[in-house]
């Protein structure tokens, strides 16, 4: 997989810098008044303040595929809509709760899946770009250790948030009286990283030598 600096031209320059707009757009509009308490909106929209600080940083310098950029974008809707209502009361989930008469509210398992399955590609994608990995079985597996890794060191930072502040502890853990919560998130950060991969691997290679050939 060739490392070179790839650009970007014409409608493909376009669409990521479209996608950054809509999500900065749709994240300050969640924070003007968000049905969460200000603290806790700040807590779980902070990967999207970091993501698209670093989006930018990078456009020019290490422009991602387009596919990488989408998904980039739906993660962060999750994370502004989790943000906006807390995980616990997404309204959409409440109402699914109430017809199936569901135990909780699983927004949140929602939002963990996504946190695999988006990681996937983004790791996939440094790693075939900035080291001597090619596709195959050690490329999946590391990719799928860097997404646990980054489950559970996010487990470590709820941890710490609820032990830092109690205010907003039960809120941003959304554990809902799960004491598995922990372990349902990474496990459904592992399904969500295995998905990417067997869904998505072909695809992304394509778009990542389309990048490298423009």
């Amino acid at each position: 997989m060739s490392t070179r600096r790839a650009q970007l031209h014409g409608p493909a320059r376009q669409g990521p810098t479209y996608l950054i707009l809509a999500v900065a757009v749709l994240l300050v509009g969640s924070g003007i008044r968000p049905e969460a308490d200000r603290l806790t909106w700040f807590l779980e929209t902070l990967p999207v303040f970091i993501g698209l600080t670093l989006g930018v940083a990078s456009y020019r310098s290490f422009p991602l595929t387009p596919l990488l950029y989408r998904l980039l974008a739906l993660h962060c809707v999750v994370l502004i809509v989790g943000g906006y209502y807390t995980y616990a009361e997404v309204p959409l989930f409440n109402w699914l709760r109430d017809t199936w008469e569901l135990s909780r509210n699983h927004y949140d398992r929602v939002g963990h899946f996504v946190q695999g399955f988006v990681p996937a590609i983004l790791a996939r994608e440094i790693l075939l770009r900035r080291s001597p990995l090619e596709p195959g079985k050690w490329l999946f597996f590391l990719v799928v250790c860097v997404c646990l890794a980054f489950s559970a060191f996010y487990e470590l930072l709820e941890w710490w948030t609820a032990l830092l502040s109690e205010e907003a502890s039960a809120a941003f853990l959304g554990t809902q009286g799960d004491q598995w919560d922990a372990q349902w998130d990474m496990f459904l950060a592992l399904l969500g990283a295995l998905s990417a991969l067997l869904l998505l691997a072909r695809r992304h290679d394509r778009e990542l030598h389309a990048l490298a050939a423009g």
